[in-house]
């Protein structure tokens, strides 16, 4: 007999910030997907709290935002049940940031803006885990202005100069990271118009971005698929 197919949900905070090349992922290994716009939709809803994973994604909002866009407190609530009953629970970016904060910890402006393409250092942890692909020099996109505190009882698995937590395991089915090894090169275009104050207030140069974009982007297919096919398959 097939084996069932598996439920994974994945909220989106900006339409353009979505799964990316982690979507084809999850099909070949047999879940189907869906997404809940964060700010219109119902996180309420049954089929999130039983989804087999949970996937939070990026956005241009911080986690102290909260007043200005209460649905964070529902999400923060979602990653609560969640987390502590051990179950799958992806974030990034603004996702690991939430579930450090559905942990406990803080979350903060680090001081610094860290966009474009650069590598990570990994610890011994992080050498083992689903995150050893990339080890050796491998490039991943950095786009953040925000940091968190390591939650209690969570391995760090990598940082950088910048910024210390970049990501982090929680127990054995929970994966924060703070960088984007799911997004779709050719799909950049939409973040370069989508954040352009963001990158003009940063002095980030467009062309800079997208010439180094190119360079890297049969690579970083390589690295989202080996990262995530194996953290797929470490959850199951």
């Amino acid at each position: 007999m097939p084996v069932p197919r598996r439920s994974a949900v994945a909220i989106r905070h900006i339409a353009f910030e979505d799964l990316g090349l982690l979507g084809p992922i999850l099909d070949r290994a047999g879940w189907d997907f869906s997404y809940c716009d964060a700010a219109t939709g119902d996180l309420a809803a049954p089929h999130i709290a039983k989804a087999d994973l949970l996937i939070i994604l990026g956005g241009p909002i911080g986690v102290y935002d909260a007043e200005d866009y209460p649905f964070l407190l529902r999400e923060i609530e979602l990653l609560e049940q969640r987390l502590t009953r051990d179950l799958p629970t992806l974030g990034i970016c603004l996702g690991a940031q939430l579930m450090a904060r559905a942990l406990g910890q803080a979350v903060y402006p680090s001081g610094a803006k860290e966009i474009g393409w650069s590598a990570v250092s990994l610890t011994e942890a992080g050498e083992s885990s689903c995150l050893g692909a990339l080890d050796g020099g491998a490039v991943v996109l950095h786009w953040h202005g925000d940091t968190f505190n390591l939650p209690d009882g969570a391995s760090l698995l990598a940082s950088t100069t910048v910024c210390k937590n970049q990501a982090f395991a929680y127990r054995r089915q929970g994966l924060g990271l703070q960088f984007h090894l799911e997004v779709d090169p050719k799909r950049l275009e939409h973040w370069y118009v989508g954040h352009a104050v963001e990158l003009a207030a940063a002095g980030i140069s467009i062309r800079n971005l997208r010439a180094a974009t190119a360079q890297v982007a049969v690579h970083a297919r390589g690295v989202a698929e080996a990262v995530f096919g194996r953290w797929l398959t470490e959850i199951v």
